[in-house]
């Protein structure tokens, strides 16, 4: 499914949109590689601000190892990575925490769908599981919807 990132900004949107009603998260995005890009966010979010570098830098395949002593920033905001499993055949998640008191950090979960990414914060009091799981759920809605939108085309 390489087209992925090819599909039109409308079709990433209602993606995002279906995200968002789940309830579990408060923010969403989908981003790609190559080259850096924010293909689609949730216009009342933050993410919306996330920059070309901190795509690259999310994103890169070399170095990792230096986002756990770094962190990653996102659209700014300071967070620290938990797990990273991105480039993990059959995985392809990374777990990460905003930096803050406990009671007021969000989890983040980043989920590669071939050559796209979503990155989605949990609500506060939403833990890092059950929104990976619930990222889990929606991108394998979403593959399906693509592939159906695909095959109409």
């Amino acid at each position: 499914m390489q087209y992925m990132r090819d599909l039109s900004k409308e079709v990433w949107q209602d993606c995002i949109t279906l995200f968002l009603q789940t309830g579990i998260c408060c923010d969403a995005a989908i981003v790609t590689n190559s080259p850096p890009w924010l293909l689609a966010s949730y216009p009342k979010g933050n993410l919306f601000q996330l920059t070309q570098e901190e795509i690259q830098i999310l994103l890169a395949r070399e170095g990792r190892e230096k986002l756990f002593l770094q962190g990653v920033t996102l659209a700014g905001t300071k967070c620290l990575l938990i797990r990273d499993n991105l480039y993990t055949e059959g995985n392809n998640t990374m777990d990460l925490r905003t930096k803050g008191p406990s009671w007021s950090s969000q989890a983040v979960t980043i989920l590669q769908m071939e050559s796209v990414y979503l990155v989605v914060i949990g609500q506060k009091g939403t833990e890092g599981g059950p929104l990976n799981l619930k990222a889990f759920e929606v991108t394998s809605y979403i593959k399906e919807a693509i592939r159906q939108h695909m095959a109409r085309s």
